[in-house]
């Protein structure tokens, strides 16, 4: 038996769809959370080269790290979600 026996193509399209909403929101969370523990944006903190300011701690280059991560996913999940709600039931 095949997974598309037992779930129809719209209920498929309807869990991406919730799976990517979510993730959306949890890497925005780390976006807002980022960008008030540093007092600005990303590119801010990336242009004043804040890594190296702060000595090159784990902490901070950890933080970068999550920080790109995340944004790099919302760009990501946002445009496969732009392609997926196109799609037609």
């Amino acid at each position: 038996m095949k997974l598309t026996e037992l779930i129809t193509e719209k209920e498929l399209k309807e869990m991406a769809l919730n799976e990517y909403k979510r993730r959306i929101v949890f890497y925005r969370l780390i976006d807002e959370k980022m960008k008030k523990k540093y007092g600005m944006s990303f590119e801010e903190f990336d242009k004043k080269n804040i890594v190296k300011e702060k000595g090159f701690s784990w902490d901070v280059e950890k933080d970068a790290m999550e920080w790109e991560h995340a944004l790099e996913s919302l760009r990501t999940l946002t445009e496969k979600l732009r392609k997926i709600e196109k799609i037609d039931d």
